[in-house]
């Protein structure tokens, strides 16, 4: 008995690309109205279909309370009600997996790198026009990673599996050559 598993590499990354969108949950947590707006249209336009905008910590924090695990945390550094720390503090004690992305008009290299220390992916200052192009390219970059890890829980489990019917064979094996030495027991 021979056992083929093939993985191909071609898969149709438009049609993977906007699954990934639309299943992604995104927050915004931004306290200027205007700027909170902006982001989610930029979002929209991008094709990212499930975003959510919180306008304080509380509000967002809530939401993972109530059992919401984002995929993507996009969040100001200084919030009206707290700071982007205490959110992503907070956020990854009930959702591990939940990916940050500080946009902050502050540009603290202090604050920059506390804010990777405790498990932010990036920090972007939005300094300029461009602050909404690298916070996509930071989004897309962790889609990438998330199909990554994902394919490869498929491939971990389709390996175990494997081994589990080699095992199964292997046994077979031997229990037919005994059954054949010794014949059926009585």
């Amino acid at each position: 008995m021979v056992i083929i598993i093939y993985f191909s590499n071609k898969t149709n990354n438009h049609k993977t690309n906007m699954n990934i969108k639309k299943s992604l949950l995104i927050y915004v947590v931004e306290d200027n109205k205007i700027y909170n707006r902006l982001i989610c249209e930029y979002l929209k336009k991008q094709d990212y279909t499930n975003v959510k905008s919180f306008e304080s910590g509380k509000e967002c924090m809530k939401a993972v309370k109530n059992g919401e695990k984002p995929d993507i945390v996009i969040e100001d550094y200084h919030l009206q009600d707290s700071t982007g720390i205490d959110v992503l503090l907070f956020v990854k004690k009930h959702s591990a997996s939940s990916e940050f992305i500080f946009l902050t008009a502050n540009d603290s290299v202090e604050v920059a790198v506390n804010s990777i220390k405790y498990g932010a992916y990036d920090y972007v200052i939005k300094d300029n026009d461009v602050a909404l192009k690298k916070v996509g390219d930071k989004i897309h970059k962790i889609t990438k990673m998330l199909l990554l890890n994902k394919r490869n829980k498929v491939i971990q489990k389709l390996m175990i599996a494997t081994i589990l019917v080699l095992f199964l064979i292997v046994v077979l094996g031997i229990l037919q050559v005994f059954f054949q030495i010794f014949g059926p027991i009585r």
